[in-house]
């Protein structure tokens, strides 16, 4: 028998206006609930198993139950584990499945977009992770709504995403050092052209600015958001003359990498080298010296990631494609004033 084409995909926004009632009350019926009349109930359920959302069996209505997919670039960062946690503590209250994963061997093609599709995915949230126009095109042609976390790019304005204010905090991160009476500030960037490494610079650049300072090209370098990254380039930065006397790192895995590499030195941190990273892993607590960084809301991060994704699958419009969330600068003992 042919199906309906992509039945599945229609919003509860839109049963709920054939039905008559409101979203809420569609979504207590996906869900079992018992607090809807009768009578509302038989006609919801008639809707929905039109559209895929239930299907019908030997007693009646069964609710099938609602997924989303939560895909990571890679698993390696503990930030994710917080973001990860705050999209499925979001879920959980509106009795939504979470199918965790990493993006697949072939991103660029449909097949992603259709498995996910006739899996009954209402939903992704993609964290991390480059994004192009033709991966937005194929999800938006199996009307899966998108929400991206911190993605590498944006192939439009319009797509949804949420981040922290990267700007913000690596103009913190640079402030502080400053104050502190460091002139001669060393920064390590992220991955060139990823959104997140592209702020944290230009917040670099804009409190150097603010006190009338020049960037100087000799004092960056940029890689990937690793700990032999962080020492690599501190190893090449710190022998500079004269040698930097602060080194901002753009994450925390960097600023560890450039901890171990004042270390090799022969330096120590922070009386000959103040150290700020950006992040705040729990690594960051526990390190020696601890070290000063800038903290994202990651699991918070989450929450909202998921509470946007779930308005989408409803039907509902967002008042803005991006949120971003505050950052906070957090001192601890890795950054000290200038000798």
């Amino acid at each position: 028998m042919a199906r309906e084409s992509s039945p599945q995909r229609a919003t509860l926004a839109a049963v709920a206006r054939e039905a008559g009632v409101s979203v809420p009350t569609v979504s207590k019926v996906v869900n079992g609930r018992t607090d809807v009349a009768p009578e509302t109930r038989a006609r919801i359920e008639t809707l929905l198993v039109r559209h895929g959302y239930i299907a019908r069996g030997a007693g009646g209505a069964q609710p099938v139950g609602r997924t989303v997919d939560v895909v990571f670039d890679a698993m390696q960062t503990p930030n994710n584990l917080d973001i990860l946690h705050g999209a499925l503590e979001a879920a959980a209250a509106e009795e939504v499945d979470v199918v965790v994963g990493t993006v697949p061997a072939d991103p660029l093609g449909a097949a992603w977009a259709r498995r996910m599709a006739s899996a009954r995915r209402e939903g992704l949230i993609l964290v991390t992770s480059d994004i192009n126009s033709q991966q937005a095109r194929h999800f938006a042609e199996q009307r899966i709504p998108v929400v991206t976390i911190d993605p590498v790019n944006l192939p439009s304005a319009d797509l949804p995403s949420v981040g922290a204010t990267n700007f913000n905090g690596g103009m913190a991160a640079t402030t502080h050092l400053l104050d502190l009476g460091h002139r001669r500030i060393a920064f390590i960037e992220g991955p060139p052209g990823a959104m997140v490494a592209i702020a944290r610079l230009h917040g670099y650049h804009a409190a150097l600015a603010q006190r009338g300072l020049t960037s100087d090209p000799e004092l960056m370098m940029a890689g990937p958001f690793t700990f032999d990254t962080g020492f690599t380039a501190a190893l090449e930065l710190l022998g500079r003359d004269p040698r930097p006397s602060a080194l901002f790192a753009s994450n925390d895995g960097q600023a560890l990498g450039a901890i171990e590499a004042v270390r090799t030195l022969g330096l120590r941190v922070p009386e000959d080298v103040s150290i700020v990273g950006f992040d705040d892993i729990s690594a960051a607590q526990w390190s020696a010296p601890p070290l000063t960084t800038v903290r994202q809301p990651f699991a918070e991060m989450g929450r909202v990631a998921m509470r946007r994704l779930l308005r989408l699958i409803a039907g509902e419009e967002l008042a803005s494609p991006r949120i971003e969330l505050a950052t906070q600068l957090i001192i601890r003992k890795s950054t000290a004033p200038a000798r």
